[in-house]
C-alpha cells in the first residue's frame, strides 16, 4: 500500500484553527476589514468549508472598510450558488462602506441587499 502524504493543515491555506471552526455548526462567515484578492482566496475556502453545514449562510460585514472585486465575486457566486440549492444567503449588519461600495457597482441585488433596506 502507497505511503499517503500528511494532511495539510489549515494554516497552511491561510487559515488558523478559530477560522476553520466557524464558532460550532453554523455558517455564519464574516467578512475581512480590506476585502481584497489577498483575502479573497481565504475566503472562498471558508465559504466552501461553510457549504458543508445545514441552514442559512449569513456573511456578516460589519467591519467592512473596502471591498475589492474579487470579494464581490465571491459574494455575488455564492450567493447563485446558495439560492440555487434552496439555502438561503444573506448580508448582516453591513458597513456603510460596504454597502456604498456594492450600490455603486451595481451588485445590490446580486449579493441580496434590499434597495427599501438600503436606499442609494
Amino acid at each position: 500500500m502507497p505511503n499517503l502524504p500528511e494532511p495539510v493543515p489549515f494554516e497552511e491555506f491561510g487559515l488558523d484553527a478559530a477560522a476553520a471552526d466557524f464558532a460550532g455548526e453554523d455558517r455564519a462567515l464574516q467578512l475581512p476589514v480590506h476585502g481584497s484578492t489577498v483575502t479573497a482566496e481565504d475566503l472562498r475556502v471558508r465559504m466552501v468549508l461553510a457549504c458543508d453545514f445545514e441552514g442559512a449562510m449569513n456573511i456578516d460585514a460589519s467591519r467592512v472598510e473596502t471591498v475589492g472585486q474579487a470579494v464581490l465575486q465571491l459574494l455575488v457566486a455564492a450567493r447563485a450558488e446558495a439560492l440555487d440549492a434552496g439555502h438561503e444567503f444573506e448580508i448582516v449588519n453591513p458597513s456603510t462602506a460596504f454597502v456604498e461600495r456594492v450600490q455603486a457597482c451595481g451588485l445590490a441585488e446580486a449579493v441580496g441587499l434590499s434597495e427599501e433596506e438600503f436606499p442609494s
